[in-house]
C-alpha cells in the first residue's frame, strides 16, 4: 500500500472491509457499479473512495433491494447532487435518450410493457427499468429491441443526428449512453456517416448475453485485450491485440470479454446499423 491519503486495497482487503466477497466486487464491476484503478501487473487496487462507493452499493441493495440497474440510477443521482453544471446535466439527459426513446416508439406503435417485452422475450420489468433509465439490459437485447421497432441501436441514441464533428482528438470521445453493463461504447465519428465507428471498451467479464444480427458488414480490430467472438452459434473466433474479424452483420453474432482484464475494440459497421 501507498503512504496515508493514497491508500490501495487489494481485492481480498476492499471486500472485507465492505462487508462482501471477492466475487461480489468482482459481480460489481461487470454490472459497472464500481471500476477499480489497475496496478503495473494488471491487478485490482481500490481507493478509499471506491470503499466509500461499495459501502453505498451494498446498503442499496440490503435495505432497498435494489438490482443493478436501479442501483447505478441511485448512484448518479447522488453523484449530480455533487455535479449539476451544464455538462452533467446534459450528460445526464443524454444518458437517458435511449429510454425515452424506445417508450416514445411503443407509445406510437399502440404496444403495452407487456406486449413488447413478450414479443422480443424479456421479462416486462426489464423493459420498464430500461424505458425510465436507459440501463439494465444486454446489447443483445437492445438490437432486438430496435429491430422490432424497425431502427437501429445509434437512432435510439441520436448518434446518427446531423450535426458532423470532422475531428474527435484522443481521449475527447462522446461515451455512448450506458445501457450495458461493463461496456463502454465511444464514438469515433458522429452525424449521419456511412459508417458506424466506435471504440468498445470492455470490462472483465463483459458480454453480448447473447446473439444478435442485423443489416450491414461489420469490422472489429483489437487494441488491447482479448475477446471471443461467435458467428451462427458454431463458429469461435479468439482474438487477440493485432488481430481482425469482418463479417456480415445478418450473421448471428456474439461476443465476451473471456480475460482478467480490460478489452479495447475498434468496430466499424457499415452502412450505420449499430
Amino acid at each position: 500500500m501507498s503512504g496515508a491519503g493514497n491508500i490501495r486495497y487489494k481485492v481480498a482487503e476492499a471486500a472485507r472491509l465492505a462487508g462482501v466477497s471477492a466475487s461480489t466486487l468482482r459481480l460489481w464491476e461487470t454490472q459497472g457499479l464500481v471500476v477499480p484503478e489497475r496496478s503495473a501487473t494488471g491487478h485490482r487496487q481500490y481507493t478509499d473512495a471506491d470503499l466509500a462507493r461499495l459501502k453505498r452499493i451494498s446498503w442499496f441493495r440490503a435495505q432497498r433491494g435494489l438490482n443493478p440497474a436501479a442501483i447505478r440510477e441511485a448512484l448518479e443521482a447522488e453523484d449530480a447532487n455533487d455535479e449539476t453544471g451544464p455538462a452533467a446535466m446534459a450528460e445526464s439527459n443524454a444518458d437517458l435518450q435511449v429510454g425515452r426513446k424506445l417508450r416514445s416508439l411503443r407509445h406510437a406503435a399502440g404496444k403495452t410493457l407487456e406486449q413488447v417485452a413478450s414479443d422480443v422475450g424479456i421479462a416486462a420489468s426489464v423493459l420498464s427499468t430500461l424505458e425510465r433509465t436507459s440501463q439494465g439490459v444486454s446489447v443483445a437485447v437492445l438490437h432486438n429491441l430496435a429491430e422490432y421497432f424497425g431502427t437501429t441501436v445509434s437512432s435510439l441514441s441520436g448518434e446518427d443526428e446531423p450535426e458532423v464533428r470532422a475531428l474527435v482528438r484522443a481521449g475527447e470521445w462522446r461515451n455512448w449512453p450506458r445501457t450495458t453493463p461493463g461496456v463502454t461504447v465511444q464514438l469515433l465519428a458522429e452525424g449521419r456517416n456511412q459508417m458506424d465507428c466506435h471504440r468498445f471498451v470492455l470490462a472483465p467479464g463483459a458480454s453480448s448475453e447473447g446473439a444478435y444480427r442485423h443489416d450491414g458488414e461489420e469490422f472489429v480490430y483489437v487494441l488491447s485485450g482479448r475477446v471471443e467472438f461467435i458467428l451462427d452459434s458454431d463458429q469461435f473466433y479468439d482474438l487477440h491485440p493485432g488481430d481482425s474479424l469482418y463479417f456480415e452483420s445478418r450473421r448471428r453474432h456474439a461476443w465476451s470479454n473471456r480475460h482478467d482484464g480490460e478489452t479495447v475494440l475498434l468496430w466499424i459497421n457499415t452502412p450505420p446499423t449499430f
